[in-house]
């Protein structure tokens, strides 16, 4: 059953640490654990992570916090509203 996305949030995560793409994966893994979190993308050359998550089920402090846990420093991270997949685009 597809869980009701509306409310989800975007987190976009600066990474530091990252060396190659199996820290990717590495990252992908820690953060996909996560209860709450629908969906990851970690990106190696530009050293970022955008996670969407229902930020009724799990924090952004959860969300660094696993990076930080699987051996990487977050540098910073921005946050905004998940993109209207109903939307029409341009």
């Amino acid at each position: 059953m597809a869980e009701f996305v509306g409310n989800d949030r975007l987190l976009l995560i600066k990474i530091e640490g990252m060396h190659c793409h199996k820290c990717e994966a590495a990252i992908r893994k820690a953060v996909s654990a996560l209860s709450g979190v629908h969906e990851v993308e970690v990106d190696f050359p530009s050293r970022q992570a955008s996670v969407l998550f229902d930020p009724t089920a799990v924090t952004v402090k959860e969300l660094t916090l696993a990076v930080t846990n699987a051996g990487y420093k977050v540098s910073g991270f921005n946050q905004g509203a998940a993109p209207d997949a109903a939307a029409p685009h341009a």
